[in-house]
């Protein structure tokens, strides 16, 4: 294999930890705000019962911190696009693209989590040490 092309792999590989660990980073930060007792106010305010805050901050916690390591990632994406899916129809209603309740961060963070849900973690991730989980749960 030609040297350009095994700098172009390791540069893929760089990328796609950086787009997998900044998922994560989201999730991990927008989990920790859920575990504030002001949540809850929020969460009633549109509907859902208050017993599911920390659910609901620990679908966002446990993730972030999974695609992070490179551990349950395609996991990790389905259970981030299903939450993605709930801002974007429940909590925001579609309404619009931009503004107050606009929707475009929601659609990138939705894209990112499929993007990891179909290609898996990549080459550089805990995942790759660790033989002994199926690769479907990659």
């Amino acid at each position: 294999m030609p040297t350009s092309e095994i700098k172009e792999r390791i540069l893929n590989d760089i990328v796609f930890l950086g787009l997998r660990s900044t998922l994560g980073i989201i999730f991990i930060v927008h989990g920790i705000v859920k575990f504030n007792p002001g949540f809850s106010n929020f969460l009633t305010s549109i509907g859902i019962p208050i017993e599911m805050q920390i659910p609901i901050a620990l679908a966002e916690l446990i993730p972030g911190i999974f695609l992070i390591l490179g551990i349950f990632s395609r996991l990790s994406a389905v259970i981030i696009t299903i939450i993605m899916l709930g801002a974007i129809f429940i909590v925001k209603g579609a309404q619009s693209m931009t503004g107050d309740k606009g929707i475009e961060f929601d659609l990138i963070l939705l894209a990112v989590s499929l993007v990891v849900m179909i290609i898996g973690p990549g080459r550089i991730a805990l995942v790759q040490i660790i033989k002994k989980i199926p690769r479907y749960l990659h």
